[in-house]
């Protein structure tokens, strides 16, 4: 499939805030319809991973936790971040060992998204995790998890139903239930 090139005209760029997690850039540009305007960009300072940890019986272990952002409880897929210069494959060990006490004997990474691409340019990086070993989650402090298994099949009805809302998950359980399907 063809792409076209970039219509976008970048005139100037400013940074107007700066977290640990990311800042916000402000873009002077010529848009498309070559009319002058401001395009502002969230840079995620760190890059993002997430897990589909799938046990024998066919169980995905999911994360539940309070997300302050849109104010809900959220199930998901084991997830999180960590600096550039670190390799995503071993931020995923880490984040799956840390959040659930899971360990992997074997990983495939599933594929690559851009998690809100309108406006902010982070990428995450969802692998697939077989071959578990239970273990003692240690979460960080400001963190309160409680996880549960689910079967393949019912994650990916609450992913259909509404009841998963988080997009990092969705894209992991659809990707591992069409391989699965596919074999």
């Amino acid at each position: 499939m063809s792409s076209l090139g970039n219509p976008w005209q970048t005139l100037a760029s400013s940074v107007k805030y700066v977290t640990r997690w990311f800042s916000v850039r402000e873009d002077d540009v010529i848009r498309p319809d070559g009319q002058r305007g401001t395009y502002s960009v969230v840079r995620a300072e760190r890059v993002a991973t997430g897990i589909v940890a799938v046990w024998p019986d066919e169980s995905v272990t999911l994360v539940g936790q309070f997300r302050y952002a849109v104010n809900e409880y959220s199930w998901e897929i084991p997830e999180g971040g960590g600096a550039f210069d670190v390799d995503p494959i071993e931020i995923a060990r880490r984040e799956l060992h840390e959040e659930t006490g899971i360990r992997a004997g074997t990983w495939t990474l599933l594929g690559r998204v851009h998690t809100s691409n309108c406006f902010v340019d982070e990428v995450c990086y969802i692998y697939l995790a077989t071959d578990l070993a239970p273990g003692v989650a240690r979460p960080d402090p400001e963190e309160v998890l409680q996880t549960q298994r689910v079967p393949l099949e019912r994650a990916i009805s609450m992913a259909r139903d509404g009841s998963i809302t988080d997009a990092i998950t969705i894209a992991g359980l659809f990707w591992t239930w069409a391989m699965r399907r596919s074999g």
